[in-house]
């Protein structure tokens, strides 16, 4: 069954899904997607929005600055990353960083993403 299948929307229970809870359901995939990149490349080092932009569009994320950086903030604000200030060129630039919690995050998605590979592809 696929989501051009008129089936797919009769209802089986009491609160059938929509095609926007769908959406709403794989923008939030994407977005954690996006959150174990960031992670990924500042356990690395220190990271700015406008490289994990340009990361992501490599890997086939089109995000835009109203997309990343509510995401990095939001890391930060959960313990994820740290940041620091520094200016480059005149201007003020923002470097984030993995913290412990970050990074003992980091662990756990990567083992559940290569679980996920090995179910999903048989890999």
């Amino acid at each position: 069954m696929c989501l051009s299948d008129p089936k797919f929307f009769i209802p089986k229970y009491r609160n059938p899904i929509s095609v926007f809870d769908i959406i709403r359901m794989m923008r939030r995939v994407l977005i954690g997607f996006m959150g174990i990149h960031v992670l990924h490349h500042a356990s690395e080092g220190e990271v700015t929005g406008k490289f994990m932009m340009e990361e992501l569009g490599k890997h086939g994320y089109k995000t835009s600055p109203g997309t990343i950086y509510p995401l990095l903030h939001k890391m930060e604000e959960m313990g994820l990353l740290e940041s620091r200030n520094e200016v480059r060129n005149g201007r003020r630039v923002r470097l984030y960083r993995a913290t412990p919690e970050g990074e003992k995050l980091l662990q756990e998605a990567r083992d559940k993403v290569r679980e996920l590979c090995m179910e999903v592809l048989g890999e």
